[in-house]
């Protein structure tokens, strides 16, 4: 480990090098001063010039040093120190490349070439011979990248017409240049160490940490894994741990590079080597990207790269570690959840308070129950709602302001007129809260936006009560599980899984809807004929997608078709038997794992295996409605704007025809949509005929007798 070492007057071991290299050049130039200028001459004068005088002593380089590091850590020789330093020179002093191109005969040659060097530090053809596997690719200077080979483009060049080229991180190491590594900031960000606070890590593992990594820093490797979706938290606790060993933090994004594979493994020498160096702590961030399956390759790059490292590294990703034969021995997980309810009730309030918002206790707990945010989406939660309602009020503000002008020459609001005060609601704050989470699932499942509220639904009295029962559940959950102490008593089970039965129409999806608007949750609905594969093993991959996605996510899960999935288990008969029981139980498995809400739906509930149904916390038959309720349907059916005459007979359309409230409202639609064509007010003729087109489009006969009096309407053309 290069650890502080100051700048020195031999400049950290170069002095002497240098003054050798200057010898040299002297005695080169000096023979070329003196030579014949014949071309015969020049060439066998050429080998006996820089024949180094016994007056040379030997080089002594401090034991120090950054020099003598890199040559005990490199297996560097001599010689390939002064190779170094005939590479390094001009970036010192520009007199060298006007020098080299003296010495090469050619003035666009500044940078000094192998035979150059050759000719600078060996007296003779045999030596210049000998010394050439310095240059091969088993060569340490070459085998490490400290010096790179370079040619003049689109030419096969001979190893003696190759520049010596010093690799930058090499050059900024011994001239202690601070900074990053240009070929490293598109990927990485150097943050000195600086103050943090974090209130969210609990202090006894912070203590630990801090400890460890005082204990093991520049004695030997150690790697360390922040796992968990709180990425505040955990880069928080990385620059604590900067501050207290007072060296930079190097973090790195492994999403950015591997987008580049091509140079995914020297980017990765470069950064290993960046923090070795210079004595930063690494952290790499989004690790999570390496488990993807199109990088298992690069995965396996970065293990064997990070085999070789020797210094402390921070490993941070979302999934949990998958243990590995080699590259990440020892590894120490350190969990990194997202903080618990009482925390991230005083986060909300941390954060409204600053935006001089109050909001009363209970609303403040069930945004701290309800929401599994980290501080930073709470943060950008609040501050979105702000801006938003600020938004909403100013214009409403000029809008209003335009419509009652004060003034006949008032033509702009002006900044005195808009709100001081702005009126954030509990509403804007959940709406904000679930913009935050849920996006992964977005691309898996399509979002329903709750429109139903309580008053929209009619159903029997018995169904309300239960899916009332499904909220208080919600919404007593961490009261119940955590403050109670139940969570300790279930290892699976914590969350809502809930059955609907019935048949299409009858007010599933409806009452779903009602749920999430009750709970100011997300709603999501998955078709679940869409996930089952033929395929055997597709099926699990698909509910695996979903259920990784809906991790933390704040949201209703509403999978629709169920049948497709969980009719009832058969006996093992053959292998595709046997794989359908495998992803029935997987999903029951992946169910129990989720600790938010889960809602089925199914057709046929006798299709249903008990073994199933004993997993289900709620199971809610949904009939047709009866006549009463269907009353209640029609009535509530038409919106308040909707001109309809009020002879019209709804409760004859109740008791006469025994249709699903999806039914009535595509009816109570079609209706509308003849009348805008037609009088412009909704009539029993109408609802008659859309009644009867409705009938056809579900195949089925609109009979007389169930007409009754309104059976001369049946053909009518309204």
């Amino acid at each position: 480990m290069f650890s502080k070492i100051e700048l020195s007057p031999d400049l950290n071991g170069l002095q002497p090098l240098l003054q050798r290299l200057d010898w040299l050049i002297k005695q080169a130039i000096s023979t070329l001063q003196t030579q014949e200028q014949t071309e015969g001459e020049l060439g066998v004068s050429w080998f006996k010039k820089t024949e180094i005088s016994s007056e040379q002593k030997p080089i002594t380089i401090r034991g120090d040093s950054l020099l003598a590091h890199l040559q005990n850590t490199f297996s560097l020789s001599a010689f390939d120190l002064d190779i170094l330093v005939i590479a390094l020179a001009p970036e010192l002093d520009r007199h060298y490349e006007r020098v080299y191109a003296y010495l090469q005969d050619d003035m666009s040659g500044k940078k000094p070439t192998v035979d150059m060097a050759l000719n600078l530090l060996c007296s003779n053809i045999p030596e210049k011979l000998s010394r050439r596997q310095h240059f091969t690719t088993n060569a340490p200077l070459i085998k490490y990248r400290l010096l790179h080979l370079s040619s003049e483009p689109q030419q096969q060049a001979t190893l003696l017409s190759h520049y010596l080229i010093l690799d930058p991180q090499v050059v900024r190491l011994l001239l202690l240049q601070p900074g990053l590594d240009f070929r490293l900031t598109f990927c990485c960000q150097l943050i000195e160490p600086a103050l943090s606070e974090n209130l969210y890590l609990k202090e006894d593992l912070q203590n630990g940490l801090e400890a460890l990594i005082k204990e093991d820093w520049q004695k030997q490797p150690l790697l360390l894994y922040f796992q968990g979706t709180d990425s505040t938290a955990k880069r928080c606790t990385a620059q604590i741990l900067s501050k207290n060993l007072e060296i930079p933090l190097l973090i790195a994004d492994l999403a950015k590079i591997v987008e580049d594979k091509t140079k995914f493994e020297e980017t990765l020498e470069i950064l290993f080597r960046e923090a070795w160096f210079f004595n930063h702590l690494l952290y790499l961030d989004n690790f999570d990207v390496l488990y993807l399956q199109e990088n298992q390759l690069l995965y396996q790059s970065f293990l064997r790269e990070l085999e070789k490292n020797q210094g402390i590294t921070i490993l941070a990703g979302e999934q949990n570690w998958i243990p590995t034969a080699t590259g990440a021995k020892g590894l120490i997980t350190v969990p990194f959840a997202i903080p618990e309810s009482e925390q991230r009730r005083e986060c909300w309030q941390n954060h409204l308070q600053a935006v001089q918002i109050t909001l009363e206790d209970k609303e403040l707990d069930v945004l701290g129950e309800r929401f599994l945010l980290t501080p930073d989406q709470i943060a950008n939660a609040v501050a979105t709602a702000y801006n938003t309602r600020r938004w909403q009020q100013i214009g409403s503000t000029k809008t209003e302001s335009f419509l009652n002008p004060s003034s006949s020459n008032n033509n702009h609001v002006k900044i005195e007129t808009l709100p001081s005060f702005v009126n954030l609601s509990f509403a804007n704050l959940c709406s904000a809260a679930r913009q935050q989470s849920g996006h992964a699932l977005a691309t898996l499942a399509r979002k329903i936006e709750p429109k139903y509220t309580w008053d929209d639904i009619v159903l029997h009295p018995n169904q309300i009560t239960q899916l009332r029962d499904i909220c208080k559940e919600a919404e007593y959950r961490d009261l119940v599980h955590k403050q109670w102490g139940f969570a300790d008593k279930l290892s699976l089970g914590k969350g809502l899984n809930v059955l609907f039965s019935g048949s299409p129409g009858t007010g599933k999806t409806m009452a779903a809807e009602v749920i999430a608007h009750q709970l100011q949750l997300d709603l999501y609905k998955i078709d679940l004929s869409q996930i089952v594969s033929k395929y055997i093993g597709e099926t699990e991959k698909n509910l695996n997608r979903i259920f990784t996605a809906a991790t933390n996510s704040n949201a209703i899960l509403f999978f629709d078709e169920a049948d497709a999935l969980f009719g009832k288990r058969s006996e093992v008969q053959d292998a595709r038997d046997r794989y359908a029981n495998i992803e029935v139980g997987y999903l029951l498995q992946k169910m129990e794992e989720y600790e938010g809400i889960a809602i089925l739906t199914t057709n046929l509930r006798s299709n249903m295996d008990e073994a199933f149904e004993r997993r289900l916390r709620f199971i809610i038959e949904f009939t047709l409605p009866d006549a009463k309720n269907r009353h209640l349907i029609w009535q509530g059916i038409f919106p308040k704007n909707t001109p309809c005459n009020p002879d019209l007979d709804l409760k004859f359309l109740a008791q006469n025809f025994e249709i699903t409230g999806a039914d009535i409202r595509n009816i109570a639609l079609t209706a509308a949509f003849l009348a805008a064509d037609d009088s412009g007010v909704i009539e029993m003729v109408h609802l008659i005929q859309a009644m009867r087109r409705e009938y056809q489009k579900k195949g089925q006969i609109l009979r007389d007798k169930d007409l009754g009096q309104y059976v001369d309407l049946r053909f009518s053309k309204p």
